[in-house]
């Protein structure tokens, strides 16, 4: 216990530059709270004692906003960083050295039994607002950038972002500072760039045929004129 104990705090240092002390830590930081409520409450989920669980899940989320149901399975060295509002499944799988922001859910889709929530591989950070829905795994070393929406399993090393989630790789290569969830390319403001110069170059070859054709009937106008005259 005092060693996860332990590790718990050391992710805190290692991933908030914010963090002053040990006691400022530990007695402050509601993400860590929140963990150490749900390794209570999952102790008791094992034992079969669903009620207190519940209970002590209740409690944690009322006491710092983050909603972890005591049948998740939560790795080594998980921080959650401002967690207000975070959501985590019954059926729900994290990996060791997981990073969460504020506003994220790991939830389920529809009303099936057995395995509906997502399995979070290794060092894994989930941008804020994300939201990643459904039984599928999030490979290890993958960044889910803020407000996207996950809905299908995404590779090893991968990035992803947008509604819904779309891969999106660098050069064949993660993000290389983990934390920076916030500098992220998005496929979807690509493509409509992309499409906006299409449609400025077709306006931009329409106002040369337009040019075109009004001087060829000058043109032909004034030819008409001279023919007329003569």
């Amino acid at each position: 216990m005092f060693k996860h104990i332990k590790s718990d705090i050391r992710a805190v240092f290692d991933n908030d530059p914010a963090a002053r002390s040990w006691f400022e830590v530990v007695f402050t930081y509601a993400g860590l709270h929140a963990i150490w409520a749900h390794r209570i409450a999952h102790s008791f989920y094992k034992r079969r004692w669903f009620t207190l669980a519940r209970v002590v899940s209740q409690i944690s989320r009322f006491m710092t906003g983050v909603e972890i149901h005591p049948g998740a399975t939560i790795g080594n060295r998980l921080f959650i960083d401002h967690g207000m509002g975070i959501v985590i499944g019954e059926t729900c799988e994290i990996g060791d050295d997981v990073i969460i922001y504020q506003g994220v859910t790991l939830g389920g889709t529809g009303k099936e039994k057995g395995k509906r929530h997502p399995t979070v591989g290794n060092n894994v950070v989930i941008g804020s607002g994300a939201k990643v829905l459904g039984s599928f795994r999030i490979g290890d070393n993958c960044n889910i950038g803020s407000n996207s929406v996950v809905l299908r399993e995404v590779p090893s090393n991968s990035t992803v972002v947008g509604n819904p989630g779309r891969v999106v790789k660098r050069n064949g290569e993660r993000v290389s500072d983990r934390l920076d969830h916030t500098k992220m390319p998005d496929p979807l403001v690509d493509s409509l760039r992309f499409l906006q110069k299409e449609i400025e170059e077709i306006r931009e070859q329409l106002g040369t045929e337009d040019k075109q054709k009004k001087e060829q009937r000058r043109l032909e106008s004034q030819q008409y004129i001279g023919d007329y005259e003569i």
